[in-house]
């Protein structure tokens, strides 16, 4: 089996409403890198490719044969509370204030222009969860 560099055998695939915007909140938020695109005829997006780190996700136009999707997603990154003010100031909605966790983990979390929940998280430990 052949997985593409920086993809993993599940890949994150979000159809959303805006797409383009959408994309450059991600860039803008999490500072997601596109790696890819394709388009339809009309200009909006059939398919972007966007790296956070190590991962990557695939983004889409919704249409009515696909429509906007919602999910939760886990990020980690280095400084939670940074990331989170970050992501605020790019327009996402805090649901949950940064604090530490007993499963080792400083966490935050946030809710999308298009509705999916990120929550923002710094590991503090080496240890594993359980």
């Amino acid at each position: 089996m052949h997985v593409p560099e920086g993809f993993a055998v599940v890949t994150p695939y979000i159809f959303a409403d805006g797409a383009e915007a959408y994309v450059g909140f991600l860039e803008a938020a999490f500072g997601a890198r596109e790696i890819g695109r394709s388009t339809m005829p009309d200009g909006r997006i059939a398919n972007c490719q966007l790296r956070f780190s190590t991962a990557t996700i695939m983004v889409s136009e919704a249409s009515d044969q696909f429509p906007a999707n919602r999910a939760a997603f886990y990020l980690y990154v280095d400084d939670a509370d940074a990331a989170m003010t970050k992501a605020k100031q790019a327009g996402a909605e805090s649901i949950m204030d940064v604090s530490d966790m007993p499963y080792g983990d400083r966490q935050g979390g946030v809710r999308d222009p298009s509705g999916n929940i990120w929550w923002i998280s710094q590991r503090l430990t080496p240890e594993p969860y359980f």
